[in-house]
């Protein structure tokens, strides 16, 4: 697993693929809490927009942070399906 007080405030979280999923908002125990106005939702095909809440990524995804940037284990459009809803 990554080391979680690499993970930087407003940091970009991006899938396997490079594709965009959210924004650091920070970390909470162990998961990451995305901001409210940029979740990832919009990765995902034919649903509506889920703005106006914060999601989680669990930290267990996490494969690696580059640049600045937190990458995940799996592509944007998958990795939203794990997402929580807070």
């Amino acid at each position: 697993m990554v080391d979680a007080t690499q993970i930087q405030e407003h940091a970009e979280v991006i899938g396997a693929d490079g594709v965009h999923v959210g924004t650091v908002d920070k970390v909470e125990g162990n998961r990451i809490k995305l901001t409210k106005k940029d979740s990832g939702a919009q990765v995902v095909e034919g649903k509506g927009r889920h703005e106006g809440h914060h999601h989680f990524i669990s930290l267990g995804l996490v494969a690696d942070i580059e640049d600045g940037k937190v990458r995940l284990s799996a592509n944007a459009d998958v990795a939203v399906t794990f997402e929580e809803e807070a």
